[in-house]
């Protein structure tokens, strides 16, 4: 025991202060939404245009686009486009043709020829956008397609693309990310009271017990035979 109390007080010595730090500067990252860190509240909000390209009738003024994307998909060229109210298409650059929705085949397809291992599917199913897995989080339809190996790959609906690689890992990961932050619900509220107040506890005792290393310890006198 001896022993061992003499090892607690080196160790102490040696990550008191890295502790205290880590305490002290996690309670200055959690005392601001990371919203306001990121300055967005100083944005003035402006009312969102359309999209509109002269003699384009793929982003006309009736079309009411936000956004247009061009990308490659199985050799031709691919608008992915997002409309002013969120939806998203697909449209053929050279015909201006709609490309209908990607099915269940369509997504396993995807997965294989992309993904390592992606052959190796054990389930396919679609979700809309309003009740998408936790570990997706996004208002989109997407299919998940479930590999042996516990990836989840997620595959838009509406645009083709991979929009999420999440493995078994990541999901380990975002759970403890969700502890750290005592957040397990949305997982992405990095301060509000309860981790705040969990914080200061924190760099109360880390303090206190650098204070305490620094206090002089009296020799205990040998009792009398």
């Amino acid at each position: 025991m001896r022993l061992l109390a003499k090892w607690h007080i080196w160790l102490a010595w040696a990550f008191g202060i890295p502790v205290l730090m880590w305490t002290v500067t996690g309670l200055i990252m959690v005392s601001r939404p990371i919203e306001e860190v990121r300055g967005n509240h100083l944005r003035i909000e402006q009312a969102e245009q359309a999209l509109v390209l002269p003699d384009s009738e793929i982003a006309s003024a009736e079309t009411n686009l936000k956004e247009m994307r061009v990308v490659m998909q199985n050799g031709r060229a691919v608008a992915l486009l997002t409309g002013l109210d969120g939806a998203a298409s697909r449209v053929d650059m050279t015909t201006g043709e709609a490309i209908p929705a990607i099915t269940a085949a369509d997504a396993s397809q995807i997965v294989s020829e992309r993904i390592k291992g992606g052959e190796r599917i054990r389930s396919v199913t679609f979700f809309d956008a309003d009740e998408v897995p936790v570990d997706f989080r996004r208002p989109k339809p997407v299919w998940q397609v479930a590999l042996k190996d516990g990836a989840h790959i997620y595959i838009g609906r509406d645009t083709g693309e991979i929009e999420a690689v999440r493995t078994r890992w990541w999901r380990i990961f975002d759970f403890a990310w969700g502890l750290h932050i005592m957040d397990l619900e949305t997982r992405e509220d990095s301060s509000h009271p309860i981790l705040i107040i969990f914080t200061a506890l924190g760099v109360i005792g880390s303090l206190a017990g650098v204070i305490l290393m620094f206090r002089k310890r009296k020799k205990r006198r040998s009792s009398p035979a």
